[in-house]
């Protein structure tokens, strides 16, 4: 479905509603592990897909707090993007997002002037490490959900306590909304039907004059919501996932019986050019020897990693007999993203989630404890046999938590058909950090394929 049918939050309140009021809110999404970490974006918008560029100057001074452990609560740098913003959030485990946001004075003709205020929420994990979080309490509108097998139980806390028949309105993936109303002691029950992005919305206004930046105002209007994906945990595979992801695989040209070569290396490593000889075994182990003795303790470590990476992308994988299939799942509705639809890899030692289009793995990232990766291919060619190899790639590497982007590599490789194999001749890397740009590069040359050894 597409995404600008999703959490869509409305104003009216009606007892079943599926016209929704064209209005802006300030809501916040949790997104699964993608680009740079896992994001939680704050959005103004009347969709949960993208803010509205006009006004993201007006909330950039939202403030968003993390919870991951029962009360702790710890602020999270808020950063403004072109039509939202964007905070950082732990890779794995539960955690709640909140947020608060002073809009400013609302003066309209003919009508009241008012103080906009807005408090949004978001969950994302296991349903049990999310019933143990906590009201943050520091809020004037807050809405608590508890989470049962099948229901999700409401409460709307006005200055930290219930409010009685607090009205609520939910809002899934179709438009359709229904309004719950809370019980005498602020309690309401809601079970969602299918799966799906949801947000649940509530609002209270206050009779209090007063003056913000010049402006007076006579009430006070607060909006208060909470996002959720249902259900909150998934497990196991989802099959379409599965074979998307087998198919880029075998679509990715690999050295088959590969016998192994030897051939001449020339490079320039940040100014230090060297020279010297190459060998790749049948098995992938690499090996360089300098054609001066004195460089190859400097050179060898980033020829020989260059060269390693090339061959574990090349060399087939086989399976051992019995191994489960990959775990992987769909982790958004959408299937229109520029880059390709995004899996979630479950159980891998360093990959977090793929971006799969046109039969290419087009990113991959990985989460490395302290670094957030992501791998973006940019070219890739069909060799002689139509299978894919890279010919340029980007590497982004960002500090985990901060988002703070620490380094770019952009890789450009060339291949040399030498019989049935494609053998690099080309490999070029260059980064930009803060300690500036450096240039990494190497040809190969005089190929010498290895006699292939009996079995």
């Amino acid at each position: 479905m597409p995404m600008r049918h999703i959490l869509l939050l409305v104003i009216g309140i009606g007892v079943l509603q599926a016209s929704p009021a064209h209005a802006h809110f300030l809501f916040i999404r949790i997104l699964p592990p993608a680009e740079g970490g896992r994001a939680a974006e704050v959005y103004f918008s009347e969709l949960a897909e993208a803010g509205d560029p006009r006004f993201v100057n007006k909330i950039a001074r939202t403030e968003l707090w993390l919870q991951q452990k029962p009360g702790l609560f710890v602020a999270l740098k808020v950063h403004k993007a072109a039509d939202r913003l964007r905070a950082w959030a732990p890779e794995e485990g539960a955690v709640m997002v909140v947020g608060r946001c002073v809009y400013g004075v609302l003066a309209r003709p003919r009508q009241t002037p008012f103080l906009l205020r807005h408090f949004p929420k978001a969950l994302a994990g296991p349903p049990a490490e999310l019933n143990k979080m906590q009201a943050y309490g520091k809020l004037p509108l807050e809405i608590i959900a508890a989470f049962e097998d099948d229901a999700i139980r409401l409460t709307a806390l006005k200055d930290g306590k219930p409010i009685p028949k607090a009205k609520f309105v939910t809002v899934d993936a179709h438009l359709a909304n229904v309004q719950l109303t809370a019980d005498e002691k602020g309690r309401a029950t809601w079970r969602p039907r299918v799966a799906g992005v949801y947000s649940i919305y509530t609002r209270d206004t206050r009779k209090e004059s007063g003056e913000r930046s010049g402006k007076k105002y006579e009430e006070i209007r607060d909006f208060a919501t909470v996002a959720f994906t249902w259900p909150l945990e998934r497990k196991g595979a989802d099959p379409a996932a599965v074979a998307l992801f087998e198919e880029a695989v075998a679509a990715r040209a690999q050295w088959r019986d590969f016998p192994g070569f030897t051939a001449r290396i020339r490079g320039d490593l940040d100014g230090r050019r060297f020279a010297g000889t190459v060998t790749i075994d049948a098995k992938g182990a690499v090996s360089f020897s300098d054609d001066d003795p004195s460089q190859t303790e400097a050179v060898s470590g980033w020829v020989e990693a260059q060269l390693e990476s090339i061959v574990l992308h090349r060399l087939p994988r086989p399976s051992p007999p019995g191994k489960p299939k990959p775990v992987l799942r769909f982790a958004e509705t959408r299937d229109d993203h520029s880059l390709g639809r995004l899996l979630i890899f479950e159980g891998g030692r360093f990959a977090s989630s793929y971006r799969i289009r046109d039969k290419q793995i087009r990113v991959v990232n990985r989460h490395l404890g302290k670094e957030n990766m992501t791998i973006t291919a940019l070219e890739n060619e069909r060799n002689a046999d139509g299978k894919f190899l890279p010919r340029g790639y980007v590497v982004h590497s960002w500090e985990a938590g901060t988002g703070r982007l620490l380094r770019t590599e952009t890789v450009r490789q060339r291949w040399y058909r030498v019989g049935s194999w494609d053998l690099p001749t080309t490999h070029e890397v260059t980064t930009a950090a803060d300690s500036g740009l450096s240039v990494q590069r190497f040809t190969l040359s005089k190929y010498e394929l290895s006699p292939k050894r009996p079995d």
